[in-house]
């Protein structure tokens, strides 16, 4: 084979497979941020994927809501799974919190869990839209909403491979 054929050759599969672990585009006028997990990456993979990756990261897991069960409880039938993660770094909500204490009301961060026609997939609420709910917000709020949504969006991408 020729010397320069075969790095070319390497080169096309690296995008190739880049293409298809890209994230979707953020769509800035919605809240909602959603991924879907990859085909050949369970649910106890994710779970696995957000608890390590999370840790990592420094945030912590204070509360999980299984939505789904609850309603199965009261004879409700979601299609699939249905629960929420909150997941919270101190450190980075912090800054926002000390010039808009209201703010609080976006925290912890949630990270939601959702089956959709046999496909799971992971979704966060963008904390540099929830922060156009606060007048004027002061630019080091503006930094750290959105070092904390780029932090969220980097676990749930690790999360939908199941990386660790």
């Amino acid at each position: 084979m020729n010397k320069t054929f075969l790095p070319l050759i390497l080169l096309f599969f690296s995008f190739a497979t880049n293409a298809e672990n890209t994230l979707p585009p953020i769509d800035f006028s919605k809240a909602i941020y959603v991924v879907p997990v990859e085909p050949n990456v369970s649910y106890d993979d994710v779970m696995t994927s957000l608890k390590v990756v999370s840790e990592g990261m420094n945030f912590v897991n204070p509360a999980n809501f299984p939505i789904g069960e609850h309603m199965k409880q009261r004879g409700q039938t979601p299609e699939g799974v249905l629960e929420v993660r909150a997941f919270c770094n101190l450190g980075m909500g912090a800054e926002i919190m000390l010039d808009h204490p209201e703010f609080v009301v976006f925290a912890p961060c949630r990270i939601g869990i959702y089956e959709q026609k046999n496909q799971l997939y992971l979704a966060i609420d963008r904390p540099t839209y929830d922060l156009k709910s606060i007048k004027n917000p002061t630019p080091r709020a503006q930094k750290a909403a959105q070092d904390l949504e780029n932090t969220l969006i980097q676990i749930i991408d690790k999360a939908r491979k199941g990386d660790i």
